[in-house]
């Protein structure tokens, strides 16, 4: 299966009404795409970390009226689910693709993260990219600028992350459709490595 970049009608598949009308676009058009990345990140994921890590398509089962924003690959190393884990995320809402290194509520040893990144406070701070991007609810397309944030700033978001039982803390970028759209399928995938090489220190720690 090969991956050949985002179009128009993977965005506009979040345009549908109807829960099984846009699942049945979105398997049709996203999904395959999403499994085509699957494939290819998996190795390059597994190699840089360490751990084997096994891609995770969004199957949105659970869903019974409402239809989803939003659509994913997850990549962790588990092979029965990733939300339990630190995690790395590739996908798409209907304004842009995020790609993420994600820590969100269903993990049970987030405090023990959340202490081990308050620790590394300075180090993550410098090495972030300013054109980073934060997200502090997976199911929300808002997200803070990394180069919008003080030290104190980060630092609070991990210490939320130790602390309260919902929080979530999401690292990455976010690429509009229209860059998205504009990149050829290999120019995305070296883009999306050079993205997954500056948040793998935060998976390591």
């Amino acid at each position: 299966m090969t991956f050949n970049g985002f179009k128009k009608e993977d965005f506009d598949v979040f345009t549908i009404d109807g829960l099984e009308e846009r699942m049945e676009a979105l398997i049709a058009t996203v999904r395959p795409k999403l499994e085509a990345l699957g494939e290819t990140f998996s190795p390059f994921l597994s190699a840089e970390t360490g751990d084997e890590m096994i891609p995770h398509v969004a199957k949105h089962a659970r869903r019974t009226k409402n239809p989803p924003n939003d659509t994913w690959v997850a990549f962790a190393n588990n092979t029965r689910g990733y939300k339990m884990l630190p995690h790395f995320q590739i996908g798409l809402w209907e304004t842009h693709v995020f790609v993420w290194f994600a820590i969100i509520y269903e993990a049970p040893n987030k405090a023990e993260i959340a202490e081990k990144l308050q620790t590394k406070i300075d180090k993550i701070y410098d090495d972030i990219p300013q054109d980073f991007v934060w997200s502090l609810d997976h199911t929300k397309p808002e997200v803070i600028k990394h180069s919008d944030l003080t030290k104190d700033e980060l630092e609070n978001m991990f210490v939320r992350l130790q602390n309260v039982k919902k929080a979530e803390l999401l690292c990455g970028i976010n690429m509009t459709k229209e860059e998205a759209m504009k990149l050829s399928a290999s120019e995305f995938i070296t883009y999306t490595e050079s993205v997954f090489k500056k948040v793998i220190p935060l998976y390591k720690l």
